[in-house]
């Protein structure tokens, strides 16, 4: 399987004409996967431990520390921004907009950054936001911005009481062990390299410093600690189970689509801060890609499909600004490594009976016409309709301790809302009502016309 994966990044190595690339692969079953191919283009040679310019990967990092702060209670992702910082224009985008780039702000900050490679500093930055404009309405539609990301950047470090650099050291990088992953390159870092079109040479492109717009695309970084992030965004529990960095419900929550990114093509959406790749039957790939003069990068996770194992993450980086093949490969890496080393089925074992309660509740029910089959399995009750796709998840229900047979839905159809159980004299389960839809035993109308009586 390894011998496989390697052949991919050499022929992409050497189709793209790219100096040096360093990719790996993490999984929970198996051990660390990485492999380099090139030369860094300096006296150090090339190894899993050099690091390369990731580009907007930063930015998935700002978005946690974003909902660090809100899970903290020191934002609501509704808030304008200017309740926090003092801007002089556009405080009323909400931290919500920014994160989903659907603010509407233009995409980078004011003057000609990539002219003069001279970015601004935190000062400037805020006395400049006036100048830069509102290119959409907002909420109109996705519209990237660095500019909104570097925003975002000071509010955390306004509410840290810090800077945007010690809050992401101090609170997602040392938690995770991503000791490889900094602001400012070591010594042994790749040179990044425009590689001539029509021929062999490649050039070196100039270091840049993007001060204030760091929390954009600031980082260096590996391709180990890059693909353990990626199993991270993908599977936070496997990772961090205590929730020290951030709750999995939090990375559900990140991951939730709020727009496409373009309006016929449905193939790429984005959540608060992360790209999201659909790639079939309720298979997706988040993460980001990242890209600056010399480089790219590609760091996505995979989620869901027959054979994903836990914490899949693969990272691909590459001393090439103009090698687009950098971005492809880490979803045909993906893919690869399931359908060639699928993980390990898991047995079925016996597990607990239903509690006597809900006996009675299980089996086949009808619902707006529909049938459905509620069961107990996990030690949770679950549902699905009996016509559901192969591979839907079920939803799964959560009892709530204060209000005997009613339950909260907290996952798959219906998720958020009620069930409640009915029961005649004899405590046996008559009638259910879901998000307050009747269901009984027998298909009904809606008045009540029972199909099997007649009546």
């Amino acid at each position: 399987m390894t011998e496989h994966l390697d052949r991919m990044v050499r022929r992409t190595q050497a189709d793209g004409r790219i100096p040096a690339v360093s990719a790996a692969l993490h999984r929970a079953d198996r051990p660390l996967w990485s492999c380099t191919v090139g030369q860094t283009g300096t006296d150090s040679p090339l190894g899993p431990e050099t690091q390369f310019r990731i580009g907007s990967v930063t930015k998935t990092f700002t978005a946690v520390l974003v909902l660090q702060c809100r899970d903290e209670g020191l934002l609501d992702l509704d808030d304008p921004v200017g309740r926090h910082l003092d801007l002089p224009a556009h405080g009323e985008l909400t931290v919500r907009r920014l994160l989903s780039h659907t603010a509407g702000l233009q995409r980078e900050p004011f003057g000609d950054v990539w002219d003069t490679l001279r970015a601004p500093d935190a000062d400037q930055l805020v006395a400049e936001l006036d100048r830069a404009e509102r290119v959409l309405p907002t909420g109109r539609r996705f519209h990237y911005s660095n500019l909104g990301m570097a925003v975002l950047g000071q509010l955390v470090a306004r509410l840290r009481g810090g800077t945007w650099a010690q809050a992401l050291t101090e609170r997602v990088l040392t938690p995770l062990g991503l000791t490889d992953t900094t602001v400012t390159p070591r010594p042994t870092a790749a040179t990044g390299f425009l590689v001539d079109a029509y021929s062999d040479e490649a050039r070196p492109e100039p270091p840049t410093d993007l001060g204030a717009v760091g929390p954009a695309a600031q980082l260096w970084s590996t391709a180990t600690d890059m693909a353990r992030w990626a199993a991270f965004l993908a599977d936070p529990a496997a990772l961090d189970p205590a929730g020290a960095v951030l709750a999995p419900a939090t990375l559900d929550e990140m991951r939730w689509p709020v727009t496409t990114t373009d309006e016929t093509l449905w193939g790429a959406g984005f959540g608060l801060g992360l790209i999201l790749l659909p790639q079939g039957e309720r298979i997706v790939h988040v993460g980001h890609d990242g890209a600056m003069p010399g480089f790219l990068a590609g760091v996505y996770g995979r989620r869901g499909g027959d054979g994903t194992p836990g914490a899949l993450g693969v990272a691909v980086l590459g001393s090439s600004g103009t090698a687009t093949d950098v971005f492809d490969l880490p979803h045909r890496l993906l893919a690869a490594a399931v359908e060639h080393d699928p993980a390990e089925i898991e047995p079925w074992r016996p597990g607990a009976p239903a509690p006597a309660a809900l006996r009675g509740a299980l089996g086949h029910w009808w619902g707006e016409g529909s049938a459905y089959v509620f069961s107990w399995h996990g030690g949770a009750l679950r549902a699905r309709a009996v016509d559901d796709r192969a591979g839907r998840p079920p939803a799964v229900f959560a009892a709530l301790p204060d209000q005997p047979d009613v339950f909260r839905t907290v996952s798959g159809r219906e998720v958020g809302e009620l069930l409640r159980l009915t029961r005649d004299e004899t405590g046996a389960v008559v009638r259910m009502h879901w998000a307050t839809y009747r269901f009984t035993r027998h298909q009904e109308t809606f008045d009540g016309y029972d199909f099997r009586t007649g009546s």
